[in-house]
């Protein structure tokens, strides 16, 4: 069975300046997409950016920084291979 699923749009007009519109118009068209798409593919890059920083804060704040330590000292395991050392 097959679900038919709407996408909602909603209109939102943007002011950009001019050059910074011409920009965006000559990468779309690079990009084979119209300005609406490339604007929209780029807002939701933003978001999706901003919400995995967010995440990623929200999982530092509850790390066990004692328990980190205690795994990071504990003896064996190998040494780097070689390309792995730090910088």
């Amino acid at each position: 069975m097959t679900e038919n699923r709407r996408t909602v749009v909603s209109a939102y007009a943007l002011r950009l300046p001019a050059s910074v519109k011409a920009e965006a118009e000559r990468l779309a068209a690079a990009d084979g997409t119209s300005l609406n798409q490339f604007v929209a593919s780029a807002v939701a890059e933003k978001i999706a950016a901003l919400r995995t920083a967010e995440y990623f804060a929200e999982r530092r704040a509850r790390a066990d920084w004692d328990a980190f330590d205690r795994i990071m000292s504990r003896p064996g395991g190998e040494p780097p291979r070689p390309g792995d050392e730090p910088p």
